[in-house]
């Protein structure tokens, strides 16, 4: 392992999409981490200290310093230890430019729409906000073909930025799928997102970084019954 120890903490919660993508990222690069839960609704002043601006996680401390934001902390790591495979990033600068584009997309245009859909009450409600996401899994489904170049994944032979970005949702796309009665990644509609969405689950480091599907879907369906009684 290249860290070890208090050299390098990473502040999460264990349904966070966003502390996903850095647990997945830091096992990816083989990085041994001490892993701290926060209480979002308590937060810790190691919390409020380490991000004080957004007091939001994740947050990765690296010898004393902190690096906010899930996507600033993704580069930082594959920048840092870019003698560790894979790099989530490509070295060619179009490709680079490209694959920051549809991390962008995916955090500013899809999870957006998606999150209407995953907040759903009734369903009515699911229905309309089904047939909003639609376009959009259609979009990424072309984004896929794209930077994947006929490979396994958006990175091509290996797990890269758009992968992590998009797959640390995976969880929670099959958790609001079992709720709603849905299938975001339908494998009819979309065949290349369907196939890479499990072949992204199989990576080891994705695995271990996951949180346990039984615990998720139970920690949903009690966060839109909560939503339910404060709309009712």
């Amino acid at each position: 392992m290249a860290e070890g120890g208090n050299e390098l903490q990473l502040l999460g919660t264990w349904y966070s999409t966003y502390a996903i993508r850095a647990k997945i990222a830091l096992g990816l690069k083989g990085l041994s981490y001490e892993y701290i839960e926060q209480d979002l609704f308590g937060k810790s002043e190691l919390l409020l200290k380490s991000n004080p601006v957004y007091k939001k996680v994740p947050v990765l401390v690296h010898r004393g310093r902190p690096v906010c934001e899930s996507r600033v902390i993704l580069e930082y790591i594959d920048e840092t230890w870019a003698g560790a495979s894979p790099l989530l990033l490509p070295s060619d600068p179009h490709d680079r430019a490209t694959a920051r584009f549809w991390a962008t997309y995916f955090d500013t245009t899809f999870f957006p729409v998606w999150r209407l859909l995953m907040r759903s009450t009734t369903a009515e409600q699911t229905a309309e906000e089904f047939r909003s996401v639609v376009p959009q899994v259609e979009t990424l489904e072309r984004a896929f073909t794209e930077c994947s170049k006929g490979k396994a994944f958006f990175g091509g032979d290996a797990v890269g930025l758009v992968d992590v970005v998009v797959g640390s949702f995976v969880p929670w796309f099959r958790a609001v799928d079992e709720v709603t009665g849905t299938s975001l990644f339908d494998e009819a509609k979309f065949p290349g997102l369907a196939a890479w969405a499990d072949r992204f689950l199989a990576v080891d480091a994705v695995r271990e970084a996951m949180p346990d599907a039984g615990k998720l879907l139970e920690h949903h369906k009690g966060f839109l019954a909560k939503l339910a009684s404060q709309t009712g």
